[in-house]
């Protein structure tokens, strides 16, 4: 029943072109071109910059693919497109934001979109997208750390879907972004087997800065798709709410290519000791100035205990709420490892592993009258 469901729902989010822009054909020296199908230009065939490809998918389908390379290019953009668009009607758009941006740009289209054979679905946007990102590793030589992934509406599910994948991944931009497919017909708050893209689920997976572009006066998608997004990603980067925007001009408006420049700029120089700051922080692992510390004293009990110089234990554990080290070899005797420290004022005592008697911090307890020696 749910998969019927889901293939309903696939027939209301999915609008190709019809028919599709352009034709893709061989030319004489063995290399894909581009022939326009309809009123529209196609893109020009003797663009160096541009590489056209046919992309197979584990799922069997072959997918269009434009590559446009920038010689100044840091970075890479991913961009997968809204549900009623294909590479024809976009080429223009790509090649402004390869030259404003400063980026190389791969765009696809989905199966059973312009060129690409097979049908529209879900899973297949999942198999082409990851597809298209094997391409770029194997083709280009592009690591997920060289790589942002953009989406916009719809593509923001395939988007998200491989982002959650990549731990290492530069960054994500949202643009017009859903929460999920029945989010986008009827305000629900449970999530249901037969939803569609359900990005509330996958945003929080994400491990990359993500920056979401919506129009306030979107009438597709409710501004508040892209702000719950934003609200639930782990590492969110200051939006960009166009005032007055709707679904499908955002573009036009000077903010979008201004605050995409600032993003990128920002995204070229992250450092690897930041990026690796922030797995640390995914992950919820202490950084290594805050190592010593959390290994000397916290919260456990009140009971500090020096820290042993004992590689395999680097972070020792309370005997008194039973955390206990992890290595059996922290537990022999030494002359000062295992020396407690009593924080208490001598309101409580201490038990020495060395010599076998009671400690406190001023003196030895050799019996319960409270009496000290030495």
């Amino acid at each position: 029943m749910g998969c019927m469901l889901s293939q309903l729902a696939a027939k209301f989010a999915f609008f190709p072109p019809s028919p599709p822009t352009y034709q893709v054909k061989k030319g004489d020296n063995g290399k894909l071109t581009v022939v326009s199908s309809s009123s529209m230009p196609a893109p020009v065939a003797d663009d160096p910059s541009l590489d056209v490809l046919l992309i197979d998918t584990k799922r069997g389908n072959k997918i269009v693919a434009f590559y446009l390379k920038n010689p100044y290019a840091r970075l890479t953009v991913l961009y997968s497109h809204g549900n009623a668009a294909d590479l024809g009607q976009l080429y223009d758009l790509f090649v402004q934001l390869k030259v404003n941006l400063r980026v190389n740009l791969m765009g696809y289209d989905y199966s059973g979109y312009g060129a690409s054979t097979g049908k529209p679905s879900e899973s297949n946007t999942y198999a082409d997208i990851e597809a298209v990102y094997q391409c770029l590793q194997t083709e280009y030589g592009i690591s997920q750390e060289d790589l942002i992934l953009y989406g916009q509406s719809v593509g923001s599910g395939p988007t998200l879907h491989l982002a959650a994948k990549l731990p290492r991944l530069r960054g994500v931009v949202l643009h017009s972004g859903i929460l999920s497919g029945l989010r986008v017909l009827c305000h629900v708050k449970f999530n249901f087997c037969f939803d569609i893209y359900q990005n509330i689920k996958k945003i929080q997976k994400v491990k990359c800065p993500v920056l979401v572009i919506h129009g306030t006066e979107d009438d597709v998608v409710n501004w508040l798709h892209g702000n719950g997004l934003w609200k639930m990603a782990r590492e969110p980067y200051e939006p960009l709410w166009i005032k007055g925007g709707g679904h499908c001009n955002l573009e036009l408006y000077p903010d979008y290519i201004l605050h995409l420049c600032k993003f990128i700029y920002e995204m070229e120089n992250t450092t690897t000791a930041i990026r690796l700051k922030r797995i640390r922080q995914s992950l919820s692992l202490p950084t290594r100035s805050n190592t010593n510390s959390s290994a000397q004293g916290d919260g456990c009990c009140k009971i500090k205990i020096c820290q042993p110089k004992c590689l395999k234990c680097p972070k020792p554990r309370c005997g008194k709420c039973f955390r206990l080290p992890k290595s059996l070899c922290c537990w022999k005797p030494c002359n000062c490892c295992w020396k407690p420290e009593c924080r208490l004022s001598c309101c409580c005592c201490c038990f020495c592993f060395k010599c076998s008697e009671w400690r406190c911090c001023v003196g030895i307890h050799k019996g319960i009258n409270g009496k000290q020696e030495g």
